[in-house]
């Protein structure tokens, strides 16, 4: 299958460059209400993803600021927590999965490292609750199916459940 059946496209989704500030970044991640959201470098490429939890411990940890003074500090001298791996573009939905396991949303790049969207982990697990019915419904059908033919062959006819 392919992944862009996923994809919300980077026309669609909110970033962040790695030069902006973090007065930027906390309130574009307030007005999308994200919990984390991508950083791009000045060509577009995909460097990694800023959580609610990095800017939080950056905060708390070394600053005593006010809006303003969050108009100074740029995102690359924050660390982050967590590395929030992307997928490239080619990859297969077993890949996708396993990534999305370990973060909310999956970034996609090209074989460039471009960031091309995000797959949130809602759209990946829609389409397995959709293909899990499906199957599930196949094998219900299967087994009536089977039953069926085992009692036209043994010459009973269907179970009846005992009336009351």
């Amino acid at each position: 299958m392919n992944i862009l059946f996923f994809i919300t496209p980077k026309a669609d989704c909110a970033f962040i460059h790695a030069d902006c500030s973090l007065r930027q970044a906390i309130e574009k991640m307030e007005y999308h209400k994200y919990t984390a959201i991508p950083i791009l470098d000045d060509r577009g490429r995909y460097i990694g993803t800023l959580t609610e939890g990095d800017l939080l411990r950056i905060i708390k940890d070394r600053y005593d600021l006010s809006l303003r003074d969050a108009e100074e500090i740029r995102l690359s001298a924050i660390p982050r927590r967590w590395k929030m791996d992307p997928v490239n573009i080619n990859c297969d939905i077993e890949d996708l999965i396993q990534t999305s396991m370990r973060q909310n949303f999956v970034p996609v790049v090209d074989d460039e490292n471009v960031f091309i969207g995000i797959i949130t982990r809602k759209a990946i697990i829609q389409y397995c609750y959709e293909h899990f019915k499906k199957y599930r419904d196949e094998l219900k059908a299967l087994k009536e199916a089977k039953e069926a033919a085992e009692q036209k062959v043994s010459g009973k006819g269907p179970k009846k459940e005992n009336a009351k």
